[in-house]
């Protein structure tokens, strides 16, 4: 039977909030760094539940948008708040676990690899891909591109065609739970002294150190809000 005649869909109810949110930020002229009103004050003014006021929030968390700082309110993280649909979010979040293995099983092998295999030149692009990073990260950003050269340096100097081409099959959601990662707060800092780890292993030429510090890497790019998070289809 065809799905055409499915049941509509309407906007949950704490949706709307983040809608009158975004507008609100908007229209205050609200910056990153600036206090949102509190979270009973949201309430009245918007006719809603706390509970729907906080869905909101913990929705625009999880997409690194703002900062809730228990008992100290909640902070714009970006200069406006453009969350993407809420079903986005499931989506990305029923996938992430399974990215997070397969980055686990083909980063950690390249990694183990690129320590026995690594040229001078391998190394050189190793090291220039980290000094970006470093760059960006003193410069406030999150370093996407410069987390994305370094991996690509990893996995060229794993001299590996398959699993270069495995890692290239899926590059689109690796960059998703890059960015995912690299949003928590503190995340990129911690990224980079990983990377460091991970430099250092491969330039000494320990298959099994360079092997522990990806992995480790890799686990601790999956501790993200979002997997935490759960919609509440009740509203």
């Amino acid at each position: 039977m065809s799905d055409a005649l499915r049941p509509l869909s309407r906007p949950r109810l704490y949706e709307q909030v983040v809608e009158r949110l975004r507008e609100y930020v908007q229209s205050e002229s609200l910056h990153a760094g600036d206090r949102l009103p509190p979270e009973r004050d949201l309430a009245e003014r918007l006719g809603v539940s706390r509970t729907s006021v906080r869905q909101a929030l913990v929705a625009l968390e999880v997409q690194g948008l703002v900062d809730t700082r228990h008992g100290g309110g909640t902070y714009l993280l970006r200069d406006r708040l453009d969350a993407e649909p809420l079903e986005t979010m499931i989506d990305r979040r029923r996938r992430l676990p399974d990215v997070l293995d397969a980055r686990d099983a083909l980063e950690t092998k390249l990694a183990e690899l690129a320590a026995t295999r690594r040229t001078d030149k391998d190394l050189a692009e190793i090291e220039a891909a980290l000094a970006a990073m470093r760059e960006a990260v003193e410069r406030g950003e999150l370093g996407v591109p410069e987390d994305r050269r370094f991996h690509a340096a990893v996995t060229a100097a794993g001299h590996s065609a398959l699993l270069g081409d495995f890692i290239a099959e899926i590059s689109l959601s690796i960059a998703e739970s890059r960015t995912e990662s690299l949003r928590q707060p503190g995340r990129p800092e911690q990224s980079l002294e990983q990377h460091r780890l991970i430099a250092d292993a491969v330039r000494a030429g320990d298959p099994e150190a360079a092997a522990r510090a990806m992995h480790h890497h890799v686990v601790t790019v999956g501790q993200v809000k979002l997997l935490d998070w759960q919609a509440d289809d009740s509203e």
